[in-house]
């Protein structure tokens, strides 16, 4: 019986030995923004109750990462917060 050389032997192939740092991932259970649905809450400085949900304890704003929320939602969530804060409603 012949051994293989070793050297020159294929590896089996992964798709994690593929991955690279800027690749995209594919995430098949990715949540949908609740801000973009039908029905969907209006988002206002006034409206105090749909704010706190995107606040920690501390008072920070929670990233769009944890919070699934898009991208313009979120800038538009940051802006109705910091007029909120500094209106005295948070």
């Amino acid at each position: 019986m012949k051994r293989k050389n070793k050297k020159f032997q294929k590896r089996n192939s992964n798709s994690l030995n593929k991955l690279s740092l800027f690749q995209k991932i594919d995430n098949k259970f990715q949540k949908k923004c609740p801000l973009s649905t039908k029905n969907a809450p209006l988002i206002d400085y006034k409206n105090v109750s749909l704010l706190k949900k995107y606040l920690t304890d501390n008072g920070k704003i929670v990233s769009s990462k944890i919070s699934s929320v898009s991208f313009n939602k979120q800038k538009k969530l940051t802006k109705e917060i910091k007029k909120a804060k500094i209106l005295g409603l948070i």
